[in-house]
């Protein structure tokens, strides 16, 4: 068999190794008599490896002790508007829109609020990144919002808004785990897991807990962060071979 270098921007290439011990456990998980895609998500099997997924992510990102991990479907798209929905609290926030998926996640908020667009790199094409210290941002945004990587544009941002008082929302789906990051500059972290984690099918968001718990009561129950982040992401059934997968990768990255 000749393996192909997959390049494209959708699902990502996965470890060799990765993908031998996912197939190797395809059928029966430990001793469990059954596949991870089989197993309930409230047995003693998959309680440990969601556990150890997100104790593993905590390690290789240095997530500190006041941020939530949480595991959600729905991809980095569905977080467009459930970062609005949960953190638009003062009616309006500051987007700073540099490709495709800022653009996307910026009309998506303007649903539910007001959105400032302080700055965008459009009129070139998005093939710049706007000098973040030269923006004229609200002090009264509920947030910042940027995408860190522009996966068409290829453009990145090296320093990014730091605004007292305003936290920053960072879109990381292509650049996650591809270098360090300080977490401790962003009140919330998203990915999609599939451009450079796992399969498709699950996003992560990493939330800083002083943002929780200021969604309105009209939220969708399934569209609050509370709602997963409180029942550590098993709210309802989550999506098992994403979180396994996304285990496997991390163990990878860790130890290798």
């Amino acid at each position: 068999m000749a393996r192909v270098y997959n390049f494209s921007a959708g699902p990502s290439m996965l470890p060799e190794k990765v993908l031998r011990q996912a197939q190797a456990e395809l059928l029966e998980y430990g001793d469990s008599g059954q596949s991870v895609m089989e197993m309930s998500h409230r047995s003693k099997w998959f309680d440990a490896i969601i556990k150890d997924t997100e104790a593993t992510l905590r390690r290789v990102m240095d997530i500190p002790d006041n941020y939530k991990v949480g595991f959600f479907q729905g991809g980095a798209t569905q977080q467009f508007a459930m970062v609005p929905l949960n953190f638009m609290t003062t009616g309006k926030a500051d987007y700073l829109v540099t490709g495709n998926f800022s653009n996307l996640a910026a009309k998506e908020a303007a649903k539910f609020g007001e959105v400032n667009i302080v700055a965008s790199s459009k009129d070139k094409n998005f093939t710049y990144i706007p000098d973040v210290n030269a923006i004229n941002y609200d002090k009264d945004a509920s947030y910042i919002h940027i995408c860190q990587n522009n996966t068409i544009f290829g453009t990145q941002f090296v320093e990014v808004p730091q605004v007292e008082g305003v936290p920053l929302v960072a879109d990381m789906s292509s650049m996650i785990l591809s270098k360090p990051v300080d977490v401790t500059k962003y009140g919330c972290i998203y990915f999609g897991v599939q451009k450079n984690v796992a399969p498709a099918g699950m996003a992560i968001a990493i939330v800083r807990d002083d943002l929780l718990g200021h969604a309105a009561d009209n939220v969708p129950t399934m569209m609050n962060y509370t709602t997963l982040l409180g029942k550590d992401s098993m709210y309802n059934t989550p999506p098992c071979w994403c979180i396994y997968m996304t285990g496997l990768v991390l163990k990878y990255l860790e130890n290798d």
